[in-house]
């Protein structure tokens, strides 16, 4: 019995190894597929302009953005600086090549940028920009870098950090008397989807350069884009809110366009080292709790070796120790028992032995002497069956007692045996802890060093364009069950009593006017359907969809949608008409006046 290894606790302990490989395989799975991904990056920086003033900033932001994108583990990043019109359009050009088997391709431009009839152009070091004809010539179209960007798979974004105050607007002439410049960049609406558009300033304001190593705009981006794992919507929403923070609420970046549902991180969330002795940890935690030898032999079974196989085998060595003794006690304890059974019944053989011998001696002999003889030696007989029967009672004793003290023994084992497990358990709690912290170490290495900026305030949620936060507020009701018919961004009555539908069945009290933040993570948190699947009439739920109720051929459909048995369609029977009821032609007959009946009228 003692080699037999009970199923039960095998197979729960086979089963949560099962779990543990699975997720393990899946994190590795996630990995791996995020670190596939192909990331390309152009930086563009001009400061040394040749017609007007120099810029401050731009050649320094553009050298840290690019080493940002470098540690950030790009896989081609581009810098260029003070380019001409001939070289900046090459270095579009040529990137354009680049990114045509890119995952995600990502253009970032500091310097000068001018808006001409609601177009948007980037101005290279050597543009003159006498009259508003020379724009086209001497500066680059936005539409050419997102035309350059066009091929990559998954996520196309352009930040531009060029919202500044344009220097050539004063000396410009216009040829065309409708044609319009206006202060900062033109607001866009990319055509391509997945594709996003980050300005320094919203359409039709302007961004400063800033007084520091870098301006506003790029000291946020540099605190935010390489946080591992975080939304690309949510990182531009944190660093608006540092900008409007650092300048108080003068400057205000801007998104345009849209992504998908999906969660797109610019860099991947880094997943934590797995630790190769989880498994046998928290099996081993599994059987101390219980304690016995089965569960001890099922995870011997399991993790044959490891540093959790030698505690194992050692508890199991206390069991075994603890189990012998108590054998041993118990056998002591049968023996002695069977000797002070044995003993008494030999005492009361000697008694009825010397009462029959009493018996005969008295016929023999019946004087008083002989008498006091026999009783004598009666009463010594007693004595001495009185005192081995209290030894035999003693040893009894003696052998219970140590019976106790074996069973003692084992438990105080199996004691010993949880609290070297949890000890053991803990050094290993405490070991994963130290870990996290170097995890924590490796993480925080990503941020570049940068110049001091003001500290964020606490932020409740990144701010996010409202429809974009709508939009996936939609997409994930939808996902849930609690449909709001269509994802277009547009908070409407639909979405609104989606979101009520979403509160009722998930307890919660987000206010349906509105798409928050909040709202949108508590959503997406849910990885099932919340809200039950609802059939139209005549329908019914199978499943995760609505079939048609079909009866039974004597059977119907009522309005209820039940199936209900056919009404009997025999015919009614004539009505009976009273004898006291006037007939149709009595009271068809003319009246003719008193005389006409002799004053005298009845029925017929």
């Amino acid at each position: 019995m003692v080699g037999l290894i009970p199923p039960a606790p095998m197979s729960h302990l086979q089963r949560l190894a099962g779990r543990v490989a699975l997720a393990v395989a899946l994190m590795l799975v996630a990995a791996t597929t995020a670190q596939a991904d192909k990331r390309v990056a152009l930086v563009i920086g001009v400061s040394n302009y040749q017609s007007v003033a120099r810029l401050a900033n731009p050649d320094n932001d553009a050298a840290a953005i690019s080493d940002v994108f470098k540690r950030m583990g790009f896989d081609i990043v581009e810098l260029r600086r003070d380019l001409g019109v001939t070289e900046m359009r090459r270095a579009v050009r040529d990137f354009a090549a680049v990114a045509v088997d890119s995952d995600m391709a990502v253009v970032y431009y500091a310097g000068h940028g001018i808006e001409v009839n609601g177009a948007n152009f980037l101005i290279p070091a050597d543009a003159r920009l006498q009259s508003d004809f020379d724009v086209e010539d001497e500066a680059v179209p936005l539409d050419r870098i997102l035309q350059a960007i066009n091929p990559a798979k998954r996520l196309r974004l352009v930040i531009l950090d060029a919202c500044r105050d344009n220097p050539f607007a004063e000396r410009m002439t216009r040829t065309v008397a409708t044609r319009s410049m206006n202060r900062g960049l033109a607001k866009i609406e990319p055509a391509t989807a997945d594709t996003l558009i980050a300005f320094a300033a919203k359409a039709g304001a302007v961004a400063g350069d800033g007084d520091g190593a870098h301006s506003p705009f790029a000291t946020a981006l540099l605190n935010h884009l390489a946080t591992p794992g975080l939304d690309l919507r949510l990182t531009l929403g944190r660093v608006r809110d540092e900008v409007l923070k650092s300048t108080g609420r003068r400057q205000e970046p801007f998104v345009y366009g849209s992504l998908g549902g999906d969660t797109v991180a610019l860099v991947p969330q880094i997943a934590p080292k797995v630790d190769p002795d989880a498994e046998s940890q928290r099996d081993y935690e599994f059987a101390a709790q219980i304690g016995t030898r089965e569960a001890w032999t099922s995870f011997l079974g399991v993790h044959g070796s490891g540093p959790y196989a030698v505690s194992a085998h050692a508890a199991l060595d206390k069991l075994d120790a603890a189990e012998k003794a108590r054998e041993k006690a118990d056998l002591l304890r049968r023996q002695a028992e069977q000797q002070a059974r044995q003993k008494s019944e030999d005492v009361r053989k000697q008694i009825e032995e010397q009462a029959a011998r009493q018996a005969e001696q008295a016929k023999l002999q019946v004087s008083e002497q002989t008498r006091r003889d026999l009783e004598k030696e009666r009463q010594r007989i007693a004595d001495q069956a009185k005192r081995e029967l209290d030894d035999a009672r003693r040893q009894v004793a003696e052998a219970r007692r140590q019976a106790e003290d074996a069973a003692g023994q084992v438990e105080q084992a199996k004691k010993q045996a949880a609290l070297d497990a949890q000890q053991q358990i803990e050094a290993a709690r405490r070991e994963q802890e130290q870990r996290e912290k170097e995890r924590q170490a490796t993480l925080a290495a990503l941020t570049p060093p940068a110049a001091p900026a003001p500290a964020p305030a606490p932020v409740v949620a990144p701010a996010m364009d409202p429809a974009d936060i709508a939009r996936l507020l939609q997409a994930h009701l939808k996902r849930v069950g609690c449909d709001p018919s269509t994802a277009d961004g547009a908070w409407t009555a639909p979405s609104q009593k989606a979101l009520d539908n979403f509160n009722r069945n998930a307890g919660t009290k987000f206010d349906v006017k509105i798409a928050s933040l909040d709202a949108l993570d508590a959503v997406r948190a849910r990885p099932d359907r919340v809200c039950p699947l609802v059939c139209a009439k005549g329908q019914k739920v199978e499943g995760e969809r609505c079939v048609q109720i079909v009866c039974d051929g004597n059977d119907v459909l009522d309005a209820q949608g039940v199936c209900r048995r056919r009404p009997d369609p025999s015919p009614q029977k004539p009505k009976a008409v009273s004898r006291h009821e006037s007939s149709p032609r009595g009271r068809a007959r003319p009246s003719g006046g008193a005389d006409s009946c002799g004053g005298s009228c009845e029925g017929d």
